[in-house]
């Protein structure tokens, strides 16, 4: 599989991917744990079929230490034990955020409401945020058939 386009060196690929990362980093400099950050990047992925950041985000979280068991178990998080409740809570937030036009009613009050039990108002910010953002990035990844499995760690810092 080969890219459609390769964003990297096209100017008004390399423009935009430009803006959507200075979002990105702004997010990663918020209160918002690096780990669920982390998190939040991989269910989205998954859940988007979008292979190219799924391979970024769990390759860059294994080297920023998350356990391979914890990884492993992120597509089936309500099933499993291993994660904080600030994180279920950050991870139910994302799959509504992500499915919004599966749900008629979008993000529910009650999923907002366990958010906020878990994170203060700039992490719930920097939260949807970054929901938001990896949807963008996934929703282009997808389009330009972005292949996966040989991103590097820190690759693109």
């Amino acid at each position: 599989m080969t890219a459609r386009v390769d964003l990297f060196a096209h100017p008004l690929g390399a423009k935009v991917l430009k803006h959507i990362n200075s979002a990105g980093k702004a997010v990663s400099d918020s209160g918002l744990p690096a780990a669920t950050q982390e998190l939040v990047k991989i269910r989205a992925s998954q859940i988007n079929g979008c292979g190219f950041c799924t391979d970024m985000h769990t390759k860059d979280a294994a080297a920023a230490g998350e356990t391979s068991l914890r990884l492993n178990l992120v597509a089936v998080w309500r099933e499993a034990t291993v994660f904080t409740e600030a994180e279920r809570a950050a991870l139910e937030l994302t799959e509504q955020g992500t499915r919004i036009a599966d749900a008629a009613g979008g993000v529910t009050d009650e999923a907002w409401a366990n958010a906020a039990k878990h994170y203060d108002e700039d992490q719930l910010v920097a939260l949807m945020s970054l929901i938001a953002i990896i949807n963008t990035y996934n929703r282009i990844n997808v389009i330009n058939q972005q292949p996966a499995g040989d991103y590097r760690p820190g690759q693109f810092g």
